[in-house]
């Protein structure tokens, strides 16, 4: 039963950073998290995955979870926190705007 508590909560981190990768995007339009943010969509698939295959299957559906864990690796990123305090952090919320910001 344990490992049905894992994988759902290795789903919900895989998705929280992947909309936290999608909020800096739209705020800085930065590649590094439009690239993190595509991964992180796979990554949630493949997690996803695993969840439902560890019904069935508990270690084999644990493996899966953990291989989408190791792509949702996100690389090298541009520094966007200069003065955001955790909870900002946490959220999304950037210190970095792009150069022009006509939106």
């Amino acid at each position: 039963m344990m490992h049905i508590y894992i994988s759902v909560a290795a789903y919900i981190v895989v998705i929280f950073l992947t909309l936290r990768d999608i909020r800096i995007y739209k705020r800085t339009k930065l590649e590094s998290y439009r690239k993190g943010a595509m991964k992180g969509i796979g990554a949630s698939f493949v997690v996803l995955l695993g969840a439902i295959v560890s019904l069935i299957n508990p270690n084999i559906g644990l493996l899966i979870v953990f291989i989408g864990i190791y792509f949702n690796k996100k690389g090298f990123r541009e520094k966007v926190f200069n003065e955001a305090k955790t909870m900002e952090r946490f959220l999304g919320k950037t210190d970095y705007y792009p150069e022009d910001n006509s939106e």
